[in-house]
């Protein structure tokens, strides 16, 4: 095989590679709106309408996400970046400025981050159905009491919306 083919190949193999898993974040691309609904220890809490903005920063590498909770009485914009880390491994890195910076993990249509901020563990994730974009985010703590070498983390708290893209 020449020299040449052999870097076609590995260039066709990694274009590949870049275009299916920005695939995920190029289907979110649009206006999604949904209602949030807030629950604690399993009771529904509160509601709020929540739109998603979703549009291409810098083609297959970069989309910015910006949400509005559309609250009457505590409205709120959260104008992140998601940036695909690295294809191979299916990472993705959510910057929400300030240097902050969540690593997110990509398996099939469903987008993971885990993370501890001030001793409460947080698990947010996308998952894109056909025309619907499910977005979760739970929270709790550690519990006290370990168990044959397993440590348990409650689930206190849950925020969940089913997105709707808009046509």
């Amino acid at each position: 095989m020449t020299r040449f083919a052999l870097i076609f190949i590995v260039s066709l193999v990694l274009s590949y590679q870049l275009r299916a898993q920005s695939a995920f974040a190029d289907a979110c691309v649009g206006t999604w709106t949904g209602t949030m609904h807030i629950y604690s220890k399993g009771t529904l809490k509160d509601s709020v309408p929540v739109r998603l903005t979703v549009t291409v920063a810098e083609p297959r590498k970069a989309w910015a996400w910006k949400t509005e909770y559309l609250s009457s009485k505590m409205p709120v914009v959260k104008d992140y970046t998601l940036r695909l880390k690295d294809a191979a491994k299916h990472e993705y890195v959510t910057d929400e400025g300030d240097g902050v910076v969540l690593a997110d993990y990509l398996f099939g249509n469903k987008l993971y981050s885990v993370f501890e901020t001030q001793g409460i563990v947080l698990t947010s994730t996308y998952e894109l159905l056909g025309d619907r974009l499910i977005f979760e985010v739970t929270s709790g703590k550690k519990q006290p009491e370990p168990s044959q070498g397993v440590t348990n983390y409650s689930v206190d708290n849950l925020q969940r919306v089913v997105f709707k893209k808009n046509s």
